[in-house]
């Protein structure tokens, strides 16, 4: 049983958090779930629509308090070489991507790996928290393919 529930997410929160949950770039991706916070608690998220959650925003709990999101380290590519033709390639293939003035950042993947590195790049397997830009229109999953209110296939 979930110590506390919450049914809503304050973007980009301030004030004081009781506690706090570190969560993976796929895991700050729910709708419903039970999550542990830092603390050892257990919360249950249950939002009206599956969410995309970014470092620091906040659960609002039932009954007041919140409990704040925190992007966890994981396992991660930073990439350098000529970062606006990696970027296009990283882009084609819909790969989330963290951009950065030095670098580009991604999510471990072999087969992305082994393309970006057959076209110059190199790779440094690092341990970050991560945070990739958004869709097309500034928010969500790249990988969502919603554009707006319609959404179609590609």
């Amino acid at each position: 049983m979930a110590e506390f529930v919450t049914h809503e997410v304050r973007p980009a929160a301030s004030g004081e958090m009781i506690d706090h949950c570190l969560l993976g770039y796929d895991d700050r991706f729910l709708r419903r779930k039970v999550i542990g916070t830092v603390g050892g608690r257990r919360l249950l998220v249950n939002l009206a629509r599956t969410t995309s959650l970014d470092h620091g925003d906040a659960f609002v709990l039932e009954g007041g308090g919140l409990v704040g999101v925190r992007a966890a380290p994981e396992p991660l590519y930073a990439v350098t070489g000529d970062l606006l033709r990696l970027a296009w390639h990283i882009g084609n293939r819909h790969t989330p991507c963290q951009i950065e003035p030095e670098r580009l950042v991604i999510q471990r993947d072999p087969v992305i790996g082994h393309m970006l590195s057959h076209l110059g790049a190199t790779l440094r397997e690092i341990e970050e928290p991560f945070s990739p830009e958004g869709g097309a229109y500034g928010h969500g999953r790249t990988h969502a393919h919603e554009h707006g209110a319609t959404t179609h296939a590609h």
